[in-house]
């Protein structure tokens, strides 16, 4: 197993209501990270956005795990020898999940793991993952993969100390407080105490509206974090990506 990972975090605003725009600029950024990086990680639902009034306006955005995104992002990966982890929309028959791809350096869909702790904005519309947490191997370090609230999740946590994975992918849509009461580079770190591996959290940014609600503000800051130490971070606002050379822990 060589003996470093270089690893990118991947800040995205979906272009909305505008889903191809928002697909182009995706796959174009990831192609970008992809080019000095073994594994790129983007926003949970970077096409669709986050915030919807009704699970309707879910539906019409959702895709299937093969879908158009997925098929151009997992050529990218094959072209550019680069892992991606990434959140979706995903629709299921009749269901939808908040979900994230897990696609490897060949192009091909490892895994498509689904949020299991949701946050309020996802009860109205989605349906819970099994706590089957995405997991996937690249370059022989081994990368773990949860979505924004299962790090609020002790099970998902207890997992993270068992295993002890070299990566903890995160795509996420933090939301801001209103008040500050921690710092959100804080607050991760100390939900990752105990995990020897690094966060690789890429996060959106901005605010976002649905229609008849109200508005939600998102931190930005993605970042790669490992105990402690703020490896690599983005600016609480504005699209960007950051990368790392990522020393390995060499297992449990």
């Amino acid at each position: 197993m060589p003996d470093t990972l270089a690893v990118a975090s991947l800040q995205f605003k979906a272009r909305r209501p505008h889903v191809h725009a928002s697909r182009a600029a995706l796959v174009e950024a990831v192609d970008h990270a992809a080019a000095r990086a073994s594994l790129v990680v983007f926003p949970e639902m970077a096409v669709s956005g986050y915030v919807f009034a009704h699970r309707d306006a879910v539906a019409e955005v959702a895709e299937v795990r093969d879908g158009p995104t997925f098929e151009a992002l997992a050529a990218v990966a094959a072209a550019r020898d680069c892992a991606i982890v990434g959140g979706f929309a995903e629709r299921d028959g009749d269901e939808l999940f908040n979900s994230a791809w897990l696609i490897d350096r060949r192009g091909q869909l490892v895994q498509v793991y689904r949020k299991t702790l949701l946050y309020e904005a996802d009860r109205p519309w989605a349906t819970a993952g099994t706590g089957d947490y995405g997991t996937m191997t690249v370059r022989g370090a081994r990368v773990a993969v949860g979505i924004c609230m299962d790090l609020n999740d002790d099970a998902f946590v207890a997992h993270l100390r068992a295993t002890q994975p070299d990566v903890v992918a995160f795509p996420t849509n933090w939301v801001a407080e209103e008040v500050p009461t921690v710092d959100v580079w804080d607050y991760w770190a100390w939900r990752m105490s105990g995990v020897r591996g690094a966060l690789v959290a890429a996060n959106t940014w901005g605010s976002e509206h649905a229609v008849g609600g109200g508005s939600t503000r998102f931190t930005g800051r993605s970042a790669v974090i490992r105990g402690r130490h703020l490896l690599a971070h983005l600016p609480a606002t504005g699209d960007g990506a950051v990368s790392v050379q990522l020393p390995l822990t060499g297992g449990q």
